[in-house]
């Protein structure tokens, strides 16, 4: 029975892991979204992606080169954005293709670490380190602690940007914040459910629940809880079916988007 996995450490430090990146994940994505700025976390992960692969060509250590990768093309999304005029998202796919770009030509040259380079896409939540189980927990934290430090600023900013630029807030530092912690969310996120699908984490509970809830305080839990039941509920439907964990998680997510949306359209007949 599947039951039985309840009892391994691995699974418990996979649900604990997942739970915590989740949580992260949900409330960061929201302020994404709302921003209109789904598409950043997808962006960051193909810089990482080619972060990771120079790492790897180099023979040092993954987690700070994606980190300062996906933190430097952050930086300079934002002020492309904001010197050149572009729209956030055109400022991301162009990083976004040139990481791509990067990651897939040095696997090409290097062939020799293309299964490494496959385990931070994919990521093996069932087989991680305390190193990563820590950095979820700490993530969450984090993030939890500094929105609610700029709660105010950030709900002005995200509501009304240019009443709060008026205001004198300062609107480009908090974009870099949200940026930075979006980058951070990435990187760890890359070896518990992968760079392909730790976008999906950021923006699908956020998504759903903006179909639901009625307040920004009660989308904000809607989206944890979503966030969280796609992790439990995905990892157990990957014992169940022997499916890839990290992809039962985004599919459990995904469909618990669609149930939302049925829910809601069947409301509003």
């Amino acid at each position: 029975m599947f039951w039985d996995f309840w009892q391994y450490n691995f699974f418990l430090r996979a649900l604990v892991a997942g739970f915590f990146l989740a949580v992260a994940a949900a409330i960061l994505g929201l302020y994404l979204i709302l921003r209109k700025d789904a598409m950043l976390g997808h962006g960051l992960t193909h810089i990482a992606f080619a972060g990771v692969a120079v790492a790897l060509f180099f023979d040092v250590v993954p987690f700070p080169v994606a980190l300062l990768a996906a933190g430097l093309a952050a930086f300079f999304i934002l002020k492309i954005r904001e010197k050149a005029g572009l729209y956030g998202d055109t400022a991301v796919a162009i990083f976004s293709s040139l990481g791509m770009a990067v990651g897939i030509i040095l696997a090409s040259v290097a062939k020799d670490f293309n299964v490494n380079l496959l385990s931070f896409l994919f990521g093996n939540i069932l087989a991680i380190r305390d190193i990563e189980l820590y950095g979820a927990i700490l993530l969450a934290f984090g993030v939890i602690g500094t929105l609610i430090f700029f709660y105010h600023e950030l709900i002005y900013v995200t509501f009304d940007e240019e009443s709060a630029r008026a205001a004198g807030l300062a609107v480009d530092r908090l974009d870099a914040l949200l940026a930075l912690l979006t980058a951070i969310t990435v990187v760890i996120g890359m070896k518990i459910v992968g760079l392909l699908l730790v976008s999906a984490l950021l923006v699908i509970p956020g998504a759903a629940a903006l179909q639901l809830a009625g307040s920004f305080k009660k989308c904000t839990l809607l989206a944890v809880v979503l966030g969280a039941v796609s992790v439990v509920g995905g990892l157990n439907l990957a014992i169940i079916l022997n499916w890839p964990a990290s992809g039962a998680i985004v599919v459990t997510s995904g469909g618990i988007f669609l149930l939302v949306a049925a829910l809601k359209r069947l409301r509003s007949a």
